[in-house]
């Protein structure tokens, strides 16, 4: 099969590093990619939010499949446009991606599925918001309505900096704050048919112990020891299933990639958002745990029948990403800087360790920095200690000047396993 990926960062490149190790798939592109992407597939330009031009494209390489990664193109109607031409294509409709572009919409789908989540209010105007903070109290968490790339959510204590992104935004959802941990966890799913991944976890702050900014993701680790081992089949029964049927009853199928952001609380499992793509940094530490071929299982996605897909399988390997950010992220990021160390963790930590490539593009025979999260080290082991081990390690060969990342993904997790 001839699979086309649509997107340019670590994500696309977990996926397109599974894809390339599938012995069904016979050529392998990506539109637009990046430096690291290249390695493993043939690299074409085109505007990812330009349907028509993606399935003129997909049409002009012979696509027997599609599969779009990032948020903005599945809500711009991409995946409309590729199946439109007659090409299966892994990823949601323009409606049913809604799910992620308005957390309003996942509000309501979530209250006809009776899927558990925290109470809210939508909020339009000053004294919306003002009623809604005042009802919530602290800890307040507030929600841009549309698409932020992973940084519309602001959590504080602090009711004028929970205000002033409140009025900032066009449509706001405030809602109650979720007390425990949180878990990703994805789902596969044809609109009938829901297969379940392994659930990860990931680190949103930019430093240690939780503290600084909001960032699109500084890391993740998979699997969760401390997680009940009826975690996956409760959140199944009682969020992804109702979720895919209601959204089926609606006349919105969803096909693709379902996640569910969860927080286990005192009260039970909760919903904290949906997103309808693969996450960013999860999607390295799932993929590098599944064993079973990743192609056969996107197809039965876009073609609705993954009813006849095997169970899948997974490694007992626990892994581990660290994200490696530029100077000054998540705020506007120095880009251009040249990467040094990638052959050293080539040749020195493979196959236990790799790096994904997230911002970054050739320059002349150098790789250099070409976004806020450059890149997405990634190692797996016998559990999270080893994992981080080897993960820290190819870490510590990476130079690029002015860069920052987490010294402490996984290592509670590690030490009470």
């Amino acid at each position: 099969m001839k699979v086309l990926v649509i997107g340019g960062g670590a994500r696309e490149h977990a996926l397109c590093r599974s894809l390339s190790l599938d012995p069904d798939v016979t050529a392998l592109y990506c539109a637009p990619g990046n430096a690291g992407i290249a390695e493993v597939a043939e690299l074409h330009p085109v505007d990812a939010l330009d349907g028509e031009a993606v399935a003129r494209l997909a049409t002009e390489l012979g696509a027997e499949l599609v599969v779009v990664g990032p948020e903005a193109p599945l809500v711009a109607g991409v995946a409309d446009a590729v199946r439109a031409a007659g090409i299966p294509c892994f990823g949601p409709s323009h409606e049913a991606a809604l799910l992620e572009g308005s957390k309003a919409f996942a509000k309501d789908v979530m209250a006809g599925a009776n899927v558990p989540t925290a109470r809210s209010y939508v909020c339009t105007t000053p004294a919306e918001i003002d009623e809604a903070l005042d009802a919530f109290g602290a800890p307040y968490v507030v929600k841009d309505d549309g698409l932020a790339a992973g940084k519309g959510v602001v959590v504080t204590d602090d009711v004028e900096a929970a205000r002033a992104h409140a009025l900032a935004c066009d449509r706001v959802v405030i809602e109650e704050f979720l007390d425990g941990p949180e878990v990703s966890l994805f789902a596969i799913t044809d609109g009938t048919t829901v297969l379940p991944l392994q659930p990860a976890q990931d680190f949103k702050r930019a430093l240690d112990g939780d503290e600084g900014p909001n960032t699109g993701g500084m890391g993740a680790y998979s699997p969760l020891p401390w997680a009940d081992p009826k975690l996956v089949d409760e959140v199944l029964q009682t969020v992804l299933q109702p979720t895919v049927d209601e959204l089926r009853r609606r006349g919105t199928p969803f096909s693709g990639l379902l996640y569910a952001g969860l927080a286990i609380t005192s009260r039970g499992v909760r919903v904290i958002e949906f997103n309808a793509r693969f996450g960013d940094p999860e999607t390295q530490v799932v993929l590098a745990r599944l064993k079973t071929p990743l192609a056969g299982v996107l197809l039965g996605s876009a073609e609705g029948t993954l009813d006849a897909v095997p169970a899948l399988t997974w490694r007992d390997d626990a892994a581990v990403t660290v994200v490696i950010a530029s100077h000054n992220y998540p705020d506007t990021p120095r880009t251009g800087d040249p990467i040094e160390g990638l052959a050293d963790v080539e040749t020195q930590d493979a196959p236990h360790a790799f790096v994904l490539h997230a911002g970054t593009r050739r320059d002349g025979d150098a790789v250099v920095s070409a976004g806020g999260r450059v890149l997405s080290v990634t190692a797996t082991g016998k559990d999270l200690t080893q994992a981080r081990e080897r993960a820290y390690a190819a870490v510590g060969r990476i130079r690029l000047d002015g860069s920052q990342h987490r010294t402490d993904i996984a290592r509670k997790a590690a030490d009470e396993a």
